[in-house]
């Protein structure tokens, strides 16, 4: 199944793909975006054009495990969001997703005005990987 990782952002959302046999999370973009409308608009045309089955939506919650103001705003993002799609969506805990991101650009040595502009999409990978990781181990013999 073809899955479309989300990582929602007040200014920049992250999307990440995943193949059909789930195997492997590729970036696919970032998108630019302000408008919560608009921005609704152009994932659910992402999640169209790559034939997206599933959307799995980040979930900042707290260090402590609670939900804010952030997850609020990204449950009520991704239910517009599966309202527009059609698609089913599923959240997955994204905490430390971004820090993750930010030591694999450290890694590769992305700096400046490139770490920026792929950051969010790296943290939609990383989400993604969670997703399918519990996928896999919810769907293993003896699990």
């Amino acid at each position: 199944m073809i899955i479309l990782g989300v990582d929602l952002g007040h200014a920049r959302t992250g999307l990440a793909v995943c193949d059909k046999g789930e195997l492997l999370a590729s970036p696919l973009k970032v998108i630019a975006q302000r408008d919560p409308e608009r921005l609704m608009e152009e994932v659910a045309a992402a999640a169209k054009e790559a034939g997206a089955e599933l959307l799995a939506v980040g979930l900042p919650r707290n260090m402590d495990g609670t939900e804010g103001d952030s997850a609020r705003f990204a449950r009520e993002m991704g239910e517009r969001l599966g309202a527009l799609s059609g698609l089913p969506v599923e959240f997955v805990d994204e905490r430390g997703t971004t820090i993750t991101a930010h030591g694999y650009l450290n890694d590769t040595n992305t700096r400046g005005k490139k770490r920026k502009a792929v950051v969010d999409a790296v943290a939609a990978v990383i989400i993604l990987e969670d997703f399918l990781r519990r996928r896999r181990n919810l769907s293993s013999p003896g699990e």
